[in-house]
């Protein structure tokens, strides 16, 4: 179970999934040690079908890098990617309100959960700048 309450520090990095590339196969999920991931559906239709994709909860997420990648021994360079369709990426805190905005999900999900995703990510940028 993830550890609730405050932020102890916030990191230089947080995970961004890009929801066009993400096809929502879990990968991520399945290796996170925080538990901020979590699988979003919506519903476009009969001619559209379902669209789904994963989703991180930047109040969560420590910047670990393991949904992006599986780190190997220091010995052994070889790193193992987690998700098969390079939909993560780290991105600086400072950006992370605008990177979220752009590809954090479908334009109007975006438009309806603008204080979460958006706000939260500037909350964040905020505290980092003032850190």
């Amino acid at each position: 179970m993830a550890k609730q309450g405050p932020r102890k520090k916030v990191p230089k990095e947080l995970a961004v999934i890009n929801a066009d590339n993400c096809t929502g196969c879990e990968s991520c999920l399945e290796v996170c040690p925080v538990d901020c991931i979590t699988l979003m559906r919506i519903d476009r239709g009969v001619v559209k079908g379902t669209q789904q994709w994963c989703e991180i909860d930047l109040e969560r997420c420590v910047g670990c890098e393991v949904c992006v990648h599986i780190p190997g021994k220091k010995s052994n360079p070889y790193d193992l990617k987690v998700c098969p369709w390079d939909a993560i990426e780290m991105v600086p805190t400072e950006i992370v309100a605008t990177v979220v905005a752009e590809i954090g999900g479908p334009p109007e999900y975006i438009q309806e959960n603008w204080d979460r995703l958006v706000g939260t990510a500037q909350q964040l940028a905020e505290l980092r700048a003032g850190a």
